[in-house]
């Protein structure tokens, strides 16, 4: 790539970390085999993989060219006699693939939360908890007060199958849902079935799912974004910029709640410890959060 192609340091980089990414996928799923050994099938088992993780189709897309370009190079090199990623395609524009939001665009979105409006600290907690943690709409409606833990740095968050699973929270989103509980949730007059719900609305009940995507619509015709963004757009930018950031991912995989595709009990064991150091590192309201 430096002397045949003259790439940039850049894109040097972003070809190794594709390669590296298809390394951890093998590594996730047991497949012991190296690159002269790998066939098409588990390359399409992987491309599988990142895109149920919700990463956006461009990522799918340059992390396969990474890839294609690792596999053409071992043929030219004659280590390589089948290239397995000769037919495979990119995403296709037909599919149904996530939509995602740049950093500017949720920062944009953030920022036209109007403040002055008595819901205003509420929406930007949410909305900053959604981005920094990955949530379904549904985990962030349920979330509780008593699995918060600010002082730890992390939510318990209960997901599909009543599967419960720690995330991280970075220092912007705790910032910002301490201000909400102390300013602002504490004055409420709650109902008797909400006391512990995290986010409510002005009557003192818990959220709704249409509540969430009827704001996030609202905020994203103000920020004057034209894409379709609903709640899960949230989780998908969260997936993307993670990895695009260099997180890895296993980290992802876990703090979004997915399963493997062949196995299901390799990742209950993951370090608490481990997942907060990738939010911290790589998330960008983290980055933004320690440059200001």
């Amino acid at each position: 790539m430096i002397l045949e192609r003259a790439l940039s340091p850049n894109s040097i980089e972003s070809y190794t970390s594709d390669v590296s990414r298809l390394v951890q996928y093998l590594n996730l799923e047991g497949i012991t085999a190296g690159p002269l050994d790998l066939s098409r099938v588990e390359i399409e088992q992987f491309i599988r993989y990142i895109s149920e993780l919700g990463l956006g189709a461009r990522t799918q897309a340059r992390m396969l060219s990474g890839i294609k370009a690792f596999f053409k190079f071992l043929l030219v090199e004659d280590m390589l006699y089948d290239d397995p990623t000769a037919l495979l395609e990119g995403p296709k524009l037909s599919r149904k693939i996530p939509e995602v939001l740049s950093i500017a665009e949720v920062n944009m979105i953030l920022d036209a939360i109007d403040l002055s409006n008595p819901q205003g600290h509420r929406n930007r907690a949410m909305l900053e908890t959604l981005y920094a943690c990955g949530l379904r709409v549904s985990e962030l409606i349920t979330l509780k007060i008593s699995e918060f833990y600010p002082e730890e740095g992390y939510i318990k968050v209960t997901g599909k199958g009543n599967k419960e699973r720690i995330v991280p929270m970075g220092e912007t989103a705790i910032k910002q849902n301490l201000i909400y509980l102390e300013n602002y949730r504490s004055h409420q007059t709650i109902k008797p079935d909400s006391e512990d719900h995290f986010y409510l609305n002005r009557r003192g009940r818990y959220l709704t799912r249409v509540m969430i995507f009827t704001l996030i619509k609202k905020l994203a015709a103000v920020a004057g974004i034209s894409k379709n963004v609903s709640p899960h757009t949230f989780r998908h930018s969260f997936a993307t910029h993670l990895v695009n950031g260099g997180a890895d991912l296993r980290a992802v995989q876990q703090m979004l709640g997915h399963e493997s595709i062949t196995t299901t009990e390799i990742y209950t064991h993951i370090d608490v410890g481990y997942l907060r150091d990738t939010i911290l590192r790589f998330h960008p309201r983290n980055r933004v959060a320690s440059n200001g």
